[in-house]
C-alpha cells in the first residue's frame, strides 16, 4: 500500500513513493542550487518558478522509479506547513490536482515534523516518544518537545535568522560558494577553531531555549570588514580564511549545543532526535554524537540524505491516515512556524 509524498516547502522540488511499512520505493530530489548560487541564498519567486517547471517530471520519476503503477498508490501527501508561500502553493496544487484525478485521499503534514520523522524511517528499533527534537536547517532552527510523531511543542528556537540562512551570508562574506553549509566546513576542515572568539548569543542565559545567530554574522561581518573598510575589500584566503570559516562553524553549533542541553535537562527526555538540512554538518554530527555518550543518551540522528529536504519523510502522513484522518481540497497552506502544541 503506497503512498506518493510531494515535498515544495523552499527549494528543493521532491516526490517519493512510500509504503505503510514505512518502506521508500522511491524518492527523487531536483535541487536548485545553481539557480540560487548568484544570490548566496533562495530567492522565493525564483524558487517558485522552478517547482512550476519540475513538479510533474519529478513526480514521474518517483512513480517510475518505486516499481508500483499509478492505480496502486492509495493517497497523496503533501508537506503544507511551514515554508515559503509560493513554493508550498505549487506542491499543494500538484497533489490536490492528482487526488481529484486518481479519486485518492489528500492528506497534507508538516514539514518541520516530517524532518523529525526521518529518525523514524532510519532507526524505527530506537525511535520512541517523548523526546527532545532538534530541527536545523537553512529555514528552521527549532527545539521541540516531541510526545507523538503528531504532536509537536515548541520549546524555542531562534528569534532571527536559521542557522542554516547565518552559514549562507557567512559564506558569501567569505567569498566561498553556496550552498553555504558545506562550503564553511571546506573551508573550516584545516583551521583553528580557538583563533577567533566569535560571540554565542543567548548560550548563557538557562531562562530560555531561544537562539540568536544575527550577532554571530554581524562579528564576522566586522572581522572580515571592519568599520571604514573599503567595500571592494577582497575577501580572505589562506590559513586566515580557514581559521574565520573553523571560528564560526564552532561558534554557530555551540549555540545550538548549549540550548540542545538545557532543553534535555528541563525536559527530562532521555532521547534526541535530530532533523534538518544542518545536521548533514560534521561538526554538529560529532558534537551531538559526543554529547550524548557523555550524558548516556539516546541520539537517533538519520543519514545526510534523509536530513536535506527530501519527500520521503512524507511517510509520517500514514500516521494521520492511520489515524483515519485526511483532507479536503480545501486544505491551505500555512508558511508560518509552528507555535505551542498541535
Amino acid at each position: 500500500m503506497p503512498l506518493l509524498a510531494i515535498e515544495t516547502t523552499c527549494d528543493e522540488t521532491a516526490a517519493a513513493v512510500v509504503t505503510q511499512s514505512r518502506a521508500v520505493l522511491s524518492s527523487v530530489v531536483a535541487s536548485q542550487e545553481q539557480l540560487h548560487a548568484r544570490w548566496h541564498g533562495v530567492v522565493p519567486e525564483v524558487a517558485s518558478r522552478a517547482h512550476v517547471e519540475r513538479i510533474v517530471p519529478v513526480i514521474d520519476e518517483a512513480i517510475e522509479r518505486s516499481g508500483v503503477s499509478r492505480d496502486a498508490l492509495e493517497a497523496v501527501a503533501v508537506a503544507v506547513r511551514p515554508g515559503l508561500v509560493g513554493s508550498l502553493l505549487v506542491g499543494i496544487s500538484a497533489a490536490k490536482m492528482i487526488a481529484v484525478a486518481m479519486e485518492r485521499p489528500l492528506v497534507g503534514y508538516d514539514h518541520i515534523a516530517a524532518h523529525l520523522y526521518a529518525c523514524r524511517l532510519a532507526a524505527p528499533e530506537r525511535m520512541r516518544y517523548p523526546c527532545v527534537g532538534v530541527v536545523a536547517s537553512g529555514g528552521h532552527t527549532s527545539l521541540l518537545h516531541v510526545t507523538s510523531p503528531l504532536e509537536l511543542e515548541r520549546l524555542g528556537g531562534t528569534i532571527d535568522d536559521a542557522i542554516g540562512e547565518a552559514f549562507d551570508k557567512a559564506s558569501s562574506l567569505l567569498g566561498l560558494g553556496y550552498p553555504g553549509g558545506p562550503a564553511i566546513e571546506l573551508a573550516a576542515k584545516d583551521g583553528d577553531s580557538r583563533r577567533f572568539r566569535f560571540p554565542r548569543p543567548l548560550s548563557r542565559d538557562r531562562n530560555t531555549l531561544d537562539m540568536s545567530f544575527s550577532g554571530l554574522k554581524t562579528a564576522l561581518r566586522y572581522q572580515v570588514r571592519p568599520p571604514g573598510a573599503a567595500a571592494d575589500t577582497p575577501p580572505p584566503t589562506g590559513q586566515l580564511l580557514a581559521d574565520l570559516a573553523a571560528s564560526f562553524q564552532q561558534a554557530a553549533v555551540d549555540t545550538v549545543m548549549a540550548k540542545v542541553r538545557l532543553a534535555v535537562e528541563q525536559t527530562g527526555c532521555d532521547l534526541v532526535a535530530v532533523g534538518g538540512g544542518v545536521t548533514a554538518n560534521t561538526l554538529l554530527r560529532e558534537t551531538l554524537t559526543a554529547y550524548a555518550k557523555d550524558a548516556r543518551l539516546e541520539l537517533v540522528l538519520p543519514p545526510r540524505e534523509l536530513c536535506t529536504d527530501n519527500a520521503a519523510m512524507g511517510a509520517i502522513a500514514w500516521e494521520r491516515i492511520e489515524r483515519g484522518e485526511q483532507d479536503s481540497l480545501d486544505l491551505e497552506v500555512v508558511p508560518g512556524l509552528i507555535r505551542g502544541s498541535r
